[in-house]
Formats: C-alpha cells, structure tokens, sequence
C-alpha cells in the first residue's frame, strides 16, 4: 500500500511530518506523499525520517488555483475549489520558492479576515490563541474550527464548517491562489508532476468535465486523482476512464488528516479501497524516487 496525498499539522494535518512518516510505516505502507496545502516547510523533516526508516518518500504539495488563467477555458462550478497536487518537488526552483511565500502571505491576509469576521459575530478570539491552535505552523480553517469547538459554538469539525466555514457560511473567506499556468510551470520546474486533486471538489457537471480536464492537460497538467475517499466508488471509475482517455498519470490518495477528518485513513481512498503500489510504479517519474 501506499499514498498520494497526505497533510501533517505543518499545514492543517494532526501529526507532524516525523510521526506522519513513522505512522506509515506502522501501518505497512510501501510510500507516501507530504502534500501539505501551499507550504513545503514540514518535507524536510518528512525526508529525513524517511531515510532514517529506510522508507520511500515523495516531496509534494497542494497548491490551491484561483483561475485558469483563460477565458475561454471553463472553470470550477459555483462554489468549488481547484486544488493542484505536486508530486515529486525535488528541486524547488527560486520562482517556486518566492510563490509559495506570497501564498503564505496571502494566507495571512485571508486569515485576518476571517477572524474579523469572528469579531463582528460577537466570537472572543485572538490571533495567538489561533495561533496556538495550530501549533505555530501554517494557520487554516480547520484551526479555526478547533476555537469554535473550544468555544462550545459548535460540537465538532463537521458542524463548525456546515455552519460557520463552509463555501456561502459567515466565516468563509474564498482562498487566493496561483493562476493554473503558473503553478503547472513551477511545479515541472522544480522537478515534478502537476496532478488535478479531487475532481469532484471542482462542482462541474459531468458533461463539462472532460473539456475542462482536456483544456488543462493541454496547459500542462499530467496526472488526475481520480480515486478519493470524497467520491464515490463509481465517479472514480469514470474520473479514472478520462483520465486514461486523456493520456493522464491516475493518481489515488487518502487526503489524510487526522482527527479533524477521522474517516480519511491512511493508505485508503473511496470507501475503503486500498491504495495499491501499482499506482506508484505507473508514474516513471515518481517510481525512480527513492528519497
């Protein structure tokens, strides 16, 4: 077994990236990929506990897409998100560096602004009580929620987002991110693949869906998570059909991030379905690495 998508509380993941690494290899996986969202701070500590466990890793990250860059070229459905995983971020080049920093920046600005909103609803919080929240990584929504539910305002993660941080919700703050050719030109630049993460998250019609996919791999994109523990078994057959149509890597992962999303396992995807190593081998690019 093995996995593509993963988050440590680098970004809004439970574990860190070492316990991330040694969880795995408990477990019996073969491989992972760290794909936290638009960091790549926790990777090289995720290495070296991999080279210490003698264990396969691959340095990644989820970066999140704004626009495609192009009118002409259909976008998410009202309401969804456009991530990008990148698989294979050996060398990250200075371009990719300095972007993932304006991100983080960005981040920032979203952040204060959801805590503003928290102000106006009459929610008691401060920056460093989030802050603490998150362990003085990367701040996200899912820290956030975590104050709501210290806060008794809501009696779990699920709640806090249906009611409070979802898309349409008070708190909601939309994410900027990368244009989509950017993001695909650094993450090649840097020496890896560019992979449409969880197509159902896009809220695109099936009918439109392969002319987006098509558009996109026609900008560079090289792989599609088609299997995710979001969709169901039957959408990821068909996200997996087009994908092989479209001459596209077919990439599976767990979305792993701990308590926060205690159904998501690692080394499993949709409904259970184990994630096996032939994944891995099918991508020459990914299958050389052993880091």
């Amino acid at each position: 077994m093995i996995d593509l998508h993963t988050h440590s509380n680098i970004s809004d993941g439970d574990l860190s990236p070492a316990q991330l690494i040694r969880e795995a290899v408990r477990q019996g996986l073969r491989a992972i990929a760290l794909t936290d969202h638009d960091t790549i701070n926790g990777l090289e500590n995720a290495r070296m506990t991999a080279l210490a466990e003698n264990f396969r890793f691959i340095p990644g990250i989820e970066i999140n897409i704004s626009l495609t860059g192009k009118k002409d070229v259909p976008g998410p459905g009202p309401g969804g998100e456009f991530h990008l995983l990148g698989l294979g971020i050996n060398k990250p080049s200075p371009a990719f560096l300095a972007a993932v920093e304006g991100l983080s920046r960005r981040r920032e600005v979203r952040n204060r602004e959801i805590l503003n909103r928290m102000h106006e609803l009459s929610i008691e919080a401060s920056w460093e009580e989030l802050l603490e929240c998150s362990g003085g990584h990367l701040l996200c929504r899912p820290h956030f929620a975590k104050l709501l539910i210290k806060r008794k305002i809501v009696k779990n993660h699920k709640q806090a987002f249906a009611r409070y941080l979802g898309v349409g919700k008070p708190l909601y703050v939309p994410k900027e991110g990368l244009v989509f050719e950017e993001a695909v030109y650094l993450i090649r630049e840097s020496g890896g693949i560019p992979v449409l993460a969880h197509p159902i998250s896009l809220y695109v019609a099936w009918g439109r869906l392969p002319d987006l996919v098509k558009s996109l791999k026609d900008q560079g994109l090289m792989g599609i998570e088609a299997w995710h523990p979001t969709a169901k078994p039957g959408s990821c057959h068909r996200l997996e059909a087009l994908g092989k149509s479209l001459g596209l890597y077919v990439t599976e992962g767990s979305d792993f991030h701990g308590s926060a999303r205690p159904e998501r396992k690692l080394g499993y995807s949709s409904k259970g379905r184990k994630i096996n190593d032939a994944v891995l081998e099918a991508i020459p690019e990914l299958a050389k690495d052993n880091l």
